[in-house]
């Protein structure tokens, strides 16, 4: 039976937007890894009957609550006041959190002022979690059927004492098992088409699938139930990948390093060796910005004029023909620079139609190979930045490809 659990977020900052609530996100993939079922996250003000009204509802419905905020020495830090009307546990001195938090300010050469007392006062039963980098100690609690966790919300604090003495702590009282995540990720394809393309898959009820899009990339993600033998989640796996074929460009169980577009493909030119110079246009750099200090790529140049790109190559005829102007260029820059691998980016239509999002640009992306010329022709629209974005996805994709031994 799944472990339910919730993450609570107190303060007015994180309601009003002032704050964003990176602390829940964490929090959220921490538990999922230990193997709870994390099924909501709740964010309240500094109001004291709204704090205990959740309290009381979260007792009854999670096994597990971690809490964040309001712990602090303030008016508006009411969480231990919260917990201790909403459970019927009068707060009580602790004198170690007291000794602590004057040890804490004595390090710094500061008088504690006499507002900070109010953070050693803790529900009476309660277990003390110690905080070695701020003042506010956090505290645990049961109370009917949830194990409730209480920390600060500074996100540096909160993480250091749930790595240090929450995350064991956890995996000690609760019998977790947990399941085993593999993400696909893909790009040049959206989420509607991947759910298509994976409509003909009828998944088990023991694989939960979902996806997370992000920028020129979209993330397919596969649940498994522990009781799932391994060799049959491999299985779904390759039939996944089949069904969304070569836009996949890497696949790795959650608990790896996640390697977006740019770092899968630095690190396959690294194992085989290859050596890369390149022209950019409508990308305006972003790609050299992203793969900077990368020792296979041996020059990188900018220019939003075709015509200037063609002027530093001492390339003297124009033609219309993109296709045929890209592989020009290509050659030329081989000849200067001797790299394995030349790729060159170009685009049709005047800056006006790069600006303006009504409009779509016409995108030629050449790689000049040992073992040929590869070219690829898109349509990029939006907005400029979005125009930018897509153009390098797009163009460091072709190089993924011929690197992956795909479909060029």
């Amino acid at each position: 039976m799944n472990q339910i659990a919730e993450i609570f977020s107190q303060g007015a900052e994180v309601v009003s937007g002032a704050t964003v609530d990176s602390n829940a996100a964490w929090l959220s993939q921490h538990l999922i890894d230990l193997g709870f079922e994390v099924k909501r996250h709740t964010a309240v003000g500094d109001n004291l009957a709204d704090l205990k009204q959740l309290l009381l509802e979260i007792a009854e419905r999670a096994d597990c609550c971690i809490c964040t905020g309001g712990l602090g020495p303030t008016v508006d830090d009411l969480t231990a006041l919260a917990v201790s009307e909403a459970f019927n546990l009068p707060l009580a001195l602790d004198e170690i959190a007291l000794q602590q938090m004057a040890a804490y300010f004595a390090c710094r050469h500061r008088e504690m002022a006499d507002s900070n007392r109010k953070q050693a006062l803790l529900p009476d039963g309660s277990i003390r979690i110690d905080n070695d980098t701020g003042t506010a100690p956090g505290f645990a609690l049961k109370y009917q059927r949830c194990w409730f966790v209480f920390l600060p919300g500074v996100p540096s604090e909160m993480k250091q004492m749930f790595q240090q003495r929450v995350k064991l702590d956890l995996a000690a009282k609760f019998a977790l098992t947990p399941p085993r995540r593999v993400i696909l990720r893909t790009t040049q394809i959206g989420e509607a088409d991947i759910q298509q393309r994976l409509a003909e898959l009828t998944l088990p009820e023991t694989i939960e699938l979902g996806f997370c899009t992000g920028v020129g990339e979209v993330e397919t993600k596969l649940a498994f139930s522990p009781e799932m033998p391994m060799a049959l989640q491999d299985q779904w796996v390759t039939q996944v990948n089949d069904c969304l074929g070569d836009y996949v460009f890497s696949i790795n169980d959650a608990s790896e390093p996640q390697n977006g577009l740019y770092a899968v493909v630095s690190e396959l030119m690294r194992q085989k060796g290859l050596t890369l110079a390149m022209q950019e246009t409508a990308s305006q750099g972003l790609i050299a910005a992203r793969l900077i200090g990368q020792p296979w790529l041996l020059s990188t140049s900018f220019h939003c004029s075709i015509k200037r790109t063609l002027a530093g190559l001492q390339i003297e005829q124009w033609d219309n023909d993109m296709t045929l102007m890209g592989k020009t260029i290509a050659k030329a820059i081989k000849q200067q620079e001797q790299s394995d691998l030349i790729l060159v980016q170009l685009y049709s239509g005047a800056s006006a139609e790069f600006e303006d999002q009504t409009q779509s640009i016409s995108l030629y992306n050449t790689l000049l190979t040992p073992e040929g010329c590869y070219q690829r022709q898109h349509t990029v629209a939006g907005q400029q930045k979005r125009k930018q974005n897509q153009a390098a996805v797009l163009t460091i994709d072709l190089l993924r490809r011929y690197l992956q031994e795909k479909t060029l």
